[in-house]
């Protein structure tokens, strides 16, 4: 064969393989993936994702395909986020981390599995937990009382405090829900003999401000609520909070890890495991109305006792003894 010939070979071969892999490619369902936040403090959540699609029988690349789209933070993109994967016809959209509302205004058709910290029935998501109806389902993990817990234990680590910060995004997707846990926070305050004050953040540097004025405001501990944007500036959270000594419990496990004090909430990469396998359960035909928004059964709470040591804490021992881990 000249070499002309066995370049044209070559080249049929190269671009009959492609044609193949996008003929594969085309035949396998794809799953939208919508979140307000970015990528990086996302990466745990991605990965629990694809265990949960994994254990249901579907892996990446080989016979299901992932849609990334990541509004980092703003939320004026997510409309236009929501309408490009419905326009490409995904078999499902999932969404997490912000903009459930935005995927619903875009379809009533398509399959939406969501994770949401907010009530799902209160914010009109669903019909009910038990029998969700519509085109969407999804697991909700951060009921009001979780809140109101979270000021109880830090009660409990700094006895001695008067004034607790709460810190809040005045920019939340779901602003009922934000107050309703807000609410219940201030109720637990009252019946601790708590001084509340809450301070507003929807931007960094709001954040930085926040902190500067937990001095002057002579705050004991700081209580950051739950919401997508907090939780994607953990680090910076964490960084703040060594700089400015001041005790801060948070709903995630991640800020812990990354060196925060404490957390107390249900497992979120365990929620994004659960949302993968209801995914995979969609996709081999389940119907999302059939399926119940899921809570996680278990509430954990996690010490970091380094970050306790830095800022000269004992964590008295009910609460050692009632960690479900404790970070050395």
């Amino acid at each position: 064969m000249d070499r002309r010939a066995f370049i044209g070979a070559m080249g049929y071969g190269l671009l009959a393989s492609t044609c193949a892999v996008r003929a594969q490619n085309a035949s396998i369902p794809v799953i939208g993936f919508l979140c307000g936040q970015s990528l990086g403090p996302w990466a745990p959540y991605v990965a629990a994702f694809r265990a949960g699609l994994n254990e249901i029988g579907y892996v990446e690349g080989k016979n299901v395909a992932i849609e990334f789209r990541w509004a980092e933070g703003h939320y004026d993109r997510l409309p236009a986020l929501a309408a490009d994967l419905v326009r490409r016809q995904v078999a499902v959209l999932f969404v997490a981390g912000g903009g459930i509302k935005e995927a619903k205004a875009a379809t009533s058709t398509i399959p939406i599995v969501f994770t949401t910290g907010n009530d799902p029935v209160e914010a009109g998501l669903v019909a009910s937990l038990a029998h969700p109806g519509g085109n969407a389902t999804g697991v909700s993990f951060v009921p009001a009382e979780l809140a109101a817990k979270r000021l109880e234990l830090v009660h409990q680590l700094v006895p001695k405090a008067t004034v607790i910060v709460m810190i809040i995004n005045p920019g939340s997707t779901n602003p009922a829900n934000a107050n309703r846990r807000l609410r219940s926070v201030q109720e637990a305050a009252r019946s601790f003999g708590l001084q509340l004050q809450v301070v507003e953040a929807r931007t960094e540097a709001e954040i930085d401000t926040a902190f500067e004025t937990l001095t002057q405001r002579r705050a004991g501990a700081l209580l950051v609520d739950t919401d997508p944007f907090f939780n994607s500036r953990r680090e910076q959270f964490v960084a703040l909070a060594t700089r400015y000594a001041v005790p801060v419990i948070s709903d995630n496990r991640e800020t812990v890890v990354a060196g925060g004090l404490m957390s107390y909430a249900g497992s979120i990469p365990e929620v994004y495991r659960q949302a993968g396998i209801y995914t995979g359960r969609i996709l081999n035909g389940a119907k999302p109305a059939d399926l119940p928004v899921l809570q996680p059964t278990k509430v954990e709470l996690v010490i970091n006792l380094k970050t306790a040591n830095a800022l000269g804490l004992t964590i008295p021992q009910p609460l050692m003894l009632r960690a479900d881990e404790v970070i050395q």
